[in-house]
């Protein structure tokens, strides 16, 4: 009994390391994001509670550079990365379309929502479970909760039924087993510069000229790229680099 005392103790006084702290600071930024986003929705303020849910996804991408680069990488971040997801890119849009549009549907309403939510909580278990080298398998949650907030800050006006089957339809793709490419790994060195310049040209080209819009577009092309199986981040390689990924998947 003493010595287990005595290990607890010792167990106890260890310092927690910056290298651990600093990443999950990070990742309690993108669980804000979504906190407050879910405050807005109730007081009515649905694009700032929308452009929140863009906000939170800075978070998320830089949470995972800055383990990596610290070497604070733990299975404590990895959890809270999801759970801080969940809320972010699942419960807060998910409760945003609710309110903005398909709460007029009623149990529909309510279901159709309900559905999008519990889709990110399965796709962030089996991310977390099954880690498939290459593109992801299935919609990543932050592209699915973006592409369905960039509706609310489009202003478009659809009907309350369409929105839900927007919902709906995100929601499967993210469980789904479809391709969709993983830029996450991209370097300097195996991007291709003119094709780099190409796709920053389209991104604020959409800006200009759509404005409001350019959320949306972007990530609607990202979605059916999915479904027509084209991948951007073979695209984007170099082809030397992209000769290189084959053979090692080989």
């Amino acid at each position: 009994m003493k010595i287990f005392l005595r290990r607890r103790r010792k167990i106890g006084r260890k310092p927690l390391e910056f290298k651990h702290i600093l990443p999950n600071m990070v990742t309690s930024g993108n669980l804000l994001c979504g906190l407050f986003s879910l405050i807005l929705v109730l007081h009515g303020r649905t694009v700032p509670a929308a452009w929140l849910v863009f906000f939170a996804v800075l978070f998320d991408g830089f949470d995972g550079k800055v383990a990596r680069m610290l070497g604070g990488g733990s299975q404590f971040g990895l959890e809270f990365d999801s759970l801080a997801d969940l809320v972010s890119f699942g419960v807060a849009p998910a409760i945003l379309l609710y309110q903005v549009s398909v709460r007029e549907l009623s149990l529909a309403g309510a279901v159709a929502s309900c559905f999008f939510a519990l889709c990110v909580a399965l796709r962030l278990a089996r991310f977390n479970v099954v880690h498939v080298p290459g593109p992801f398998q299935g919609l990543p949650c932050p592209a699915g909760g973006l592409f369905v907030s960039s509706f609310v800050i489009s202003g478009l006006n659809l009907p309350a039924w369409v929105m839900a089957v927007v919902l709906a339809a995100t929601g499967f793709l993210m469980i789904s087993s479809i391709p969709y490419a993983n830029m996450k790994k991209l370097t300097k060195k195996s991007a291709d510069p003119m094709k780099c310049i190409a796709l920053f040209s389209l991104f604020v080209l959409s800006f200009m000229f759509l404005k409001r819009h350019a959320p949306l577009f972007l990530f609607a092309m990202y979605i059916v790229s999915g479904l027509i199986r084209f991948d951007w981040g073979q695209w984007i390689l170099r082809p030397e680099a992209r000769d290189e990924a084959v053979e090692v998947k080989h």
